[in-house]
């Protein structure tokens, strides 16, 4: 059975990181948008946990990860009230054409 170590958690973290940020980066829809955001706060996640595992600093890393997930759920509250919003507003919800909002 193969041992796994750190260095296989900081893979999958690094992976889910360039995959949200490649969301982040290239789509247009505000719901693509917020879904590459949870996939960039859901590798930080991975990285606090593995960090707590094999460096023995307790829950230290458990902890700033369950604030991470209530952070994300705040936020998605919040971005899911502006992204309806932006619908009322526009009937689509494009990012690029949010700076008209302020008109």
């Amino acid at each position: 059975m193969p041992h796994v170590g750190l260095t296989h958690f900081l893979v999958i973290s690094s992976i889910l990181f360039s995959l949200g940020l490649y969301a982040v980066i290239v789509r247009k829809n505000a719901i693509l948008v917020l879904m590459g955001i949870e996939l960039m706060l859901n590798s930080a996640n991975i990285n606090f946990v593995a960090f707590a595992h094999f460096g023995n600093l307790g829950l230290d890393g458990q902890m700033m990860a369950l604030f991470v997930i209530v952070l994300a759920a705040a936020e998605a509250a919040i971005a899911l009230a502006i992204v309806l919003n932006i619908y009322k507003t526009f009937l689509h919800i494009n990012v690029d054409e949010v700076d008209k909002l302020k008109e």
